[in-house]
């Protein structure tokens, strides 16, 4: 059993504890130059007036804040399907690899926002800003997926080969033996890029959905936080449009430690990121 010493305790309060001290005190200074100089709420509102508007527009932006995780969450979830996927297909042929690849980088290269209203011609509304949730997450999890299966020690690879060989040379026999290497080997290995991914990944989700619902404009009434901030600049309700931009920076904020969390509990057993710090 390891037990944490007083210099590595005071490092992980610290870490936590000074982030939250700057963050205070910025609040704070926020407050104090609104009241003090009359700034006029539909100029900049003070914190304290964009708590209340939270609260008492709560059920408005509570909806509004469902409807973007839903987006935000399906398309994560396409993108951990279709990207996981496509991978594993693309580490296991090369033929397939230099033919679809290329497809995959041009949809990243691509911005999102020239891409969103073209969807929203062509597909209904809600398909289409999921369809722009799942663009901008896809590709972070395919490349580095393929770049953990692609990274495992050659050496590694070349003791599994003679641990393994197969008997025959068919080509069902050679088949069999790459997912062997696939599951076994290679599986692991690709397991901390493919976490590092997902991270990245949940982020885009998010900025995707925003994106596709102000590329929606008014045809996304009754949407996401994102027409919220459009209606709200377009009526000059400015303390609302900061509440609902905070809903948006906690949302991303919770995903992103959900993803770390979770990839801390995977990894944190034998991967030297996870370990680094935990002795």
């Amino acid at each position: 059993m390891t037990i944490a010493s007083p210099g590595r305790a005071r490092v992980n309060l610290m870490k936590y504890l000074l982030p939250l001290c700057v963050f205070a005190a910025a609040i704070g200074a926020w407050e104090i130059a609104v009241r003090l100089k009359g700034i006029p709420p539909y100029i900049l509102p003070a914190p304290s007036l964009i708590a209340k508007t939270l609260v008492a527009d709560w059920p408005l932006l509570r909806a509004s804040l469902v409807t973007t995780l839903e987006t935000t969450l399906g398309g994560l979830a396409l993108a951990l399907v279709g990207g996981v996927g496509l991978a594993v297909l693309l580490s296991l042929s090369r033929i397939v690899e230099y033919s679809l690849y290329p497809f995959a980088v041009v949809l990243q290269v691509t911005p999102v926002i020239a891409i969103a209203p073209l969807l929203l011609i062509y597909m209904p509304q809600d398909v289409a800003v999921l369809a722009c949730a799942w663009l901008v997450a896809f590709f972070p999890v395919l490349s580095n997926t393929m770049l953990g299966l692609q990274s495992v020690d050659r050496n590694l690879m070349e003791l599994f080969r003679l641990y393994g060989a197969p008997t025959s040379r068919t080509p069902l026999a050679r088949f069999r033996a790459r997912l062997k290497a696939l599951w076994y080997l290679r599986r692991p290995a690709a397991l901390p890029a493919f976490l590092a991914g997902l991270r990245i990944a949940g982020g885009l989700s998010l900025i995707g959905a925003v994106v596709a619902e102000m590329a929606a404009g008014s045809a996304g009434a009754g949407s996401g936080l994102a027409y919220r901030i459009i209606e709200s600049q377009y009526r000059l309700n400015i303390p609302r449009l900061f509440a609902a931009l905070v809903l948006l920076a906690l949302t991303g904020i919770g995903l992103y430690l959900l993803l770390a969390a979770l990839s801390h509990l995977l990894l944190r057993r034998w991967h030297e990121s996870a370990l680094a710090g935990g002795e």
